[in-house]
C-alpha cells in the first residue's frame, strides 16, 4: 500500500509539518531545555551536538514532523512515523517531545489523535517504544488506549542501546477507544 508518512496534519490548534533541514535552529530552541529529557533514556539530548545526531536521524527517517502551535507559529516539538512493516501492516509512532510549556495541556493527546486517525487508514497496528524510565510518556500512551506488550533494547539513531517498553494500539482498539471517549 502506498501512503505518505509525512503528510501534513492539523487540528484547531496544532500543525504537523514535515521536518526540513532548515528547521534545526527552531527545533533546537525547544529541545535545549534539559527538563524535557529528564525521564528520557538519552538525558543529554538537550546538548546541541547530541541533539544534532537526533535531528539528523529524524531527517533521514523520512517520517519526522515539527509540531507547530497555530496560535503563536512557534515550533513546540517533534514526532515521527517510522519503521513501517508492510508484511505486518504496522508502523511506529515515536521520538516525540514537547516544550515543557505544553505539558499537561492536551497537546500530546491532540497530536497522537491526528496521527492515529490518519495512519489507521493504511495500517492495522501502531507500535510505540517508550523509555523504561519515562513514566510521563507511559501514562500518556495508556490514556490513549495503548497496551503494554513487552520490553525491548532499542538503539536510537546514533545513540546507545536503552531499555524501552513496547506498547501497541490496533485499528479496532482505536475505534473502540474513540467510541468510549
Amino acid at each position: 500500500m502506498h501512503f505518505s508518512i509525512q503528510s501534513p496534519l492539523e487540528n484547531d490548534t496544532i500543525l504537523l509539518l514535515p521536518l526540513q533541514d532548515t528547521d534545526f535552529d527552531a527545533l533546537y530552541a525547544t529541545a535545549s531545555d534539559p527538563n524535557i529529557w529528564e525521564q528520557h533514556p538519552n538525558k543529554d539530548r538537550w546538548k546541541k551536538e547530541v541533539f544534532r545526531v537526533f535531528f539528523d536521524g529524524a531527517i533521514q527517517s523520512g517520517g519526522a514532523f515539527k509540531i507547530v502551535d497555530k496560535t503563536t507559529a512557534q515550533v513546540i516539538g517533534s514526532t515521527r512515523f517510522y519503521d513501517y512493516n508492510e508484511g505486518e501492516n504496522s508502523i511506529f509512532i515515536g521520538y516525540t517531545f514537547y516544550a515543557t510549556s505544553c505539558w499537561g495541556k492536551g497537546i500530546n493527546r491532540g497530536v497522537k489523535t491526528m496521527m492515529l486517525d490518519y495512519i489507521f487508514w493504511f495500517v492495522e497496528t501502531v507500535h510505540f517504544h517508550i523509555g523504561s524510565e519515562n513514566k510521563r510518556s507511559q501514562i500518556a500512551i495508556v490514556r490513549l488506549g495503548a497496551e503494554k506488550v513487552g520490553e525491548q533494547e532499542v538503539a536510537y539513531f546514533g545513540e546507545p542501546v536503552k531499555l524501552n517498553y513496547c506498547y501497541r494500539i490496533t485499528r479496532e482498539g482505536w475505534r473502540i477507544f474513540n467510541l468510549k471517549a
